[in-house]
């Protein structure tokens, strides 16, 4: 069997009530189910999971205690108070299993080893002036080899898989990174994920790394989102996500919401696209120009040191096409909600979400709603963290296909 795969449709999370089947042929989707409601929605008792999928309370008894007995749940403190016996809630086990994400980023690569809440046991950083495929498999295999060896011999059994985020078309983009265009032509015939499922037991996944980001919003993020957002992972390049219905859409070449590509501007034949004042890359330019030091924008995510007044001019350029491309794009769907994420301290965040809110209160378009506008939850490892989600999503969570109408 193939251990590689392309992911195109990770799990979704169920926002409200979610039917299950009492037949014995699927008990697969019925854990999942148990596995995915405890997870939205944090420690549950017996008797809600059994109201919230319609099966029976014996079903459910024999599915928590199937969990437990493979250490995917474990019981929480009796709530008492009631009439009748007191509930049980019952809670993901943090050490049930335990996944691998890999971040392949124009300026780093990153490695994060997580359990089974999302919280990360172990990273590995290494900056680079650009991605080879030869130097992306040699250090995944490196650190996949240095977190596996902090885990004791019973958890190595448990890690389920290793996620891939990954830019498509690398070799589309020398030019932003100031190479020439021969320097990305190896990536056009690598396929670092097959490479990478040779060497290890566990099965490997590949996603384009914008709706990686978006991923790890849907899958670990702030659960009380609308079903359907668009989402913005601003880092070297703007990237994103779109989300319909609790499911990450990928399209049918896994590049959907390529958000960097969108036309902000046409004069001619000369295209401006947001990748053009909404990525990273180009304050960059701007710290360069201005005489500072743009490596501490990859050295310190966590707090910028900037030339005075070039922060100030990249946000500005930055919200006005974050808004002109949320509006387009909400001409053609009709969002609830846009979420803004990146590589970015807090306090930076929080002020380009501020002035997009702004530009797009100040801008009308007739015909359309305006959707709501809101911080991304996760911040930097979104790109790795939403790697990690695959195999958790492929293996524990359902999906909306996997839905059973009672």
């Amino acid at each position: 069997m193939d251990s590689t795969r392309k992911e195109d449709d990770p799990a979704s999370l169920p926002s409200d009530s979610v039917r299950g089947s009492n037949q014995s042929g699927v008990r697969a989707h019925n854990e999942r189910l148990v596995l995915s409601l405890v997870r939205q929605f944090g420690p549950l008792p017996k008797a809600e999971i059994a109201r919230l999928t319609g099966l029976s309370a014996q079903t459910v008894s024999v599915i928590m205690r199937a969990l437990e007995k493979e250490g995917l749940l474990q019981k929480g403190e009796p709530v008492r108070g009631k009439v009748g016996q007191p509930s049980v809630p019952m809670s993901l086990a943090r050490e049930g299993a335990f996944f691998l994400g890999l971040k392949v980023g124009r300026r780093s690569l990153d490695l994060l080893l997580t359990d089974f809440h999302g919280h990360v046991e172990g990273r590995v950083h290494l900056p680079h002036r650009y991605p080879t495929p030869d130097g992306a498999v040699t250090f995944a295999n490196g650190a996949i080899a240095q977190l596996l060896g902090q885990l004791s011999p019973e958890h190595r059994d448990r890690v389920a898989g290793l996620g891939i985020s990954i830019p498509f078309r690398l070799w589309d983009w020398a030019k932003p990174l100031g190479l020439p265009t021969t320097e990305m032509e190896a990536w056009r015939d690598r396929k670092i994920a097959d490479e990478l499922a040779e060497n290890w037991a566990f099965p490997v996944y590949l996603r384009n790394d914008g709706s990686a980001a978006c991923g790890a919003e849907l899958v670990f993020g702030d659960q009380s989102k609308p079903r359907d957002f668009l989402y913005f992972f601003v880092g070297f390049f703007v990237g994103g996500g779109l989300v319909i219905d609790n499911t990450v859409f990928t399209g049918h070449s896994g590049n959907a919401a390529a958000v960097a590509s969108i036309p902000i501007g046409i004069k001619g034949t000369k295209v401006s696209q947001l990748v053009d004042v909404a990525s990273i890359y180009t304050l960059e330019r701007l710290v360069t120009d201005a005489g500072g030091d743009s490596g501490m924008i990859w050295d310190n995510p966590t707090q910028w040191d900037l030339p005075d007044g070039v922060l100030d001019a990249w946000m500005s350029r930055a919200a006005d096409g974050l808004a002109y491309a949320i509006l387009s794009a909400s001409c053609l769907i009709d969002f609830q909600s846009v979420v803004i994420d990146g590589w970015l301290p807090d306090p930076v965040r929080a002020a380009l979400v501020a002035r997009t809110a702004r530009r797009l209160n100040e801008i009308k378009v007739p015909g359309i709603e305006v959707p709501d506008l809101r911080q991304g939850s996760i911040g930097r490892d979104a790109r790795a963290l939403g790697a990690a989600s695959l195999p958790l999503s492929d293996k524990f969570l359902v999906d909306r296909n996997a839905f059973l109408k009672g």
